[in-house]
């Protein structure tokens, strides 16, 4: 069987210095909580990791798509898509994909005095499911601006700042129903609904079935529907919205571009391309080209 522990098309990860580690555990707002690792694996086949001695960091994974299993206090565990955990630190494990299975993950090791309070019960798969009051896009978002920031500076001010997005980041999971009401839930309108869901499977490759199957109404009807309000019809502002995701990322990141092409969910570069060019006009390179300063 193959088994890889990194090395996916399209990955991003960040591993702080000792260097860097032992300023954190020494900063007086660092030391709660800070990173020691972090990154993100689209579609990741063959992942397989086993600690015999298990790591001084707390480990948590949270899988947004495919599927996976993890090992610890002797027990295998089974996790789906929209599904986190958080292995203990100190204590062996295993985790990965199973045989012709894959699985997008973002993953972070942290330490800090305040790391066992975020960690507690997560050692059982936790769901995050898509709801009316889900913000799984948000929580995505303080994880990209954690990992942006690690990646492009490494001063105590930004060591601070990925810090602090941390603790937003895992409280979204600890304190779930909390971090879903802080926000404004999705009203009744079904349209609304339908476009929440879009944003909220932003990265995946989802169906009408699926769009259906969630708000609950034939195709027929809601497709008259949906086009009646927003001038479309469901897959093509589906689309527009992933290429106005992908805008924001050539904007915003240094992202190459087969990795934004897994950040929208569309693993075909030249399909990406030629979708890009519809809705923008232009190629996702003239699209990059023309934000850069004169």
């Amino acid at each position: 069987m193959i088994e890889k522990k990194d090395g996916f098309q399209g990955e991003r990860s960040v591993v702080l210095s000792p260097m860097l580690t032992q300023m954190e555990e020494h900063d007086e707002l660092c030391r709660s909580l800070f990173i020691t690792d972090i990154g993100y694996y689209p579609k990741a086949e063959h992942h397989h990791r086993m600690r015999e001695q298990g790591v001084n960091q707390y480990v948590l994974i949270y899988c947004v798509d495919g599927c996976g299993f993890y090992v610890v206090d002797g027990e295998r565990h089974e996790v789906k898509k929209n599904q986190y955990f958080i292995l203990p630190a100190f204590k062996p494990h295993e985790y990965g994909t199973t045989e012709h299975n894959h699985w997008t993950i973002y993953w972070v090791h942290f330490c800090g005095t305040c790391a066992h309070v975020y960690a507690e019960g997560a050692t059982q798969p936790q769901d995050i499911s898509v709801t009316l009051h889900s913000r799984i896009s948000d929580r995505i978002s303080i994880f990209e601006e954690i990992l942006t920031t690690l990646h492009a500076g490494n001063g105590i001010e930004d060591l601070r700042y990925a810090s602090s997005l941390l603790h937003h980041f895992l409280a979204s999971m600890r304190y779930l129903s909390q971090f879903r009401c802080a926000k404004p839930g999705v009203g009744v309108d079904i349209v609304e609904q339908a476009i929440h869901y879009m944003r909220e499977n932003i990265e995946q490759h989802i169906a009408m079935d699926d769009v259906l199957r969630y708000i609950g109404y034939s195709q027929s009807h809601f497709s008259a529907m949906f086009k009646r309000k927003m001038g479309m019809s469901p897959i093509s502002y589906f689309n527009r919205l992933k290429i106005e995701h992908a805008c924001h990322l050539l904007k915003t990141t240094d992202l190459r571009m087969n990795q934004i092409c897994y950040k929208v969910g569309i693993e075909d570069s030249l399909y990406f391309s030629r979708l890009f060019s519809k809705v923008m006009g232009i190629s996702p390179t003239q699209y990059k080209e023309s934000l850069a300063p004169d």
